[in-house]
């Protein structure tokens, strides 16, 4: 149970730092740039806020509909993975490592969206050079960072040769 348990310390640690970084950033007012890092616009802090989800997704949808589907939803999707997590042998150590990160994300961006009326804070905007279409990479924050390198992390675990060797429940 230990091995199951431990790893949700990261959970605690994303969601935690998540949300230490979002205060810190609605210090500032909205649609503001904090800092150019490098000074040459690559990566840039500012204070922007998204009433949906990745990429603006949902930004049309009618007020009423919203909460459904960005707040209930994933709480079903998180609710639903933990109660897999617990009841499954199927995932190795870094297996439940990286589901850990996709939590501590997830619960970093539902925290936002229930208790910050004006959406999801997000602050870092990355320069793309028109690659991909994309003058500047859609403004994301730390918790859609740990959903995206750990959900990365997992699929490489779940793909990789020898990735269905299961840990001892």
């Amino acid at each position: 149970m230990k091995n199951k348990v431990w790893p949700f310390s990261l959970t605690a640690f994303a969601a935690l730092v998540d949300q230490i970084s979002k205060a810190f950033i609605a210090q500032w007012p909205e649609n503001s740039l904090i800092k150019d890092v490098f000074g040459n616009e690559f990566l840039e802090i500012v204070h922007v806020r998204n009433t949906a989800i990745a990429f603006s997704l949902g930004h049309n949808l009618p007020e009423r509909l919203k909460p459904v589907l960005f707040i209930l939803l994933p709480l079903g999707v998180l609710a639903f993975l933990i109660v897999y997590y617990f009841r499954t042998t199927d995932f190795t150590p870094v297996q439940r490592w990286a589901v850990a990160g996709i939590l501590g994300g997830g619960i970093g961006n539902l925290i936002d969206r229930i208790f910050r009326p004006a959406g999801v804070v997000d602050f870092i905007s990355v320069k793309m050079y028109g690659i991909l279409g994309f003058y500047r990479w859609p403004t994301f924050n730390l918790a859609d960072s740990f959903v995206v390198i750990f959900g990365i992390l997992l699929l490489i675990t779940v793909f990789k040769p020898g990735a269905q060797k299961k840990v001892s429940p």
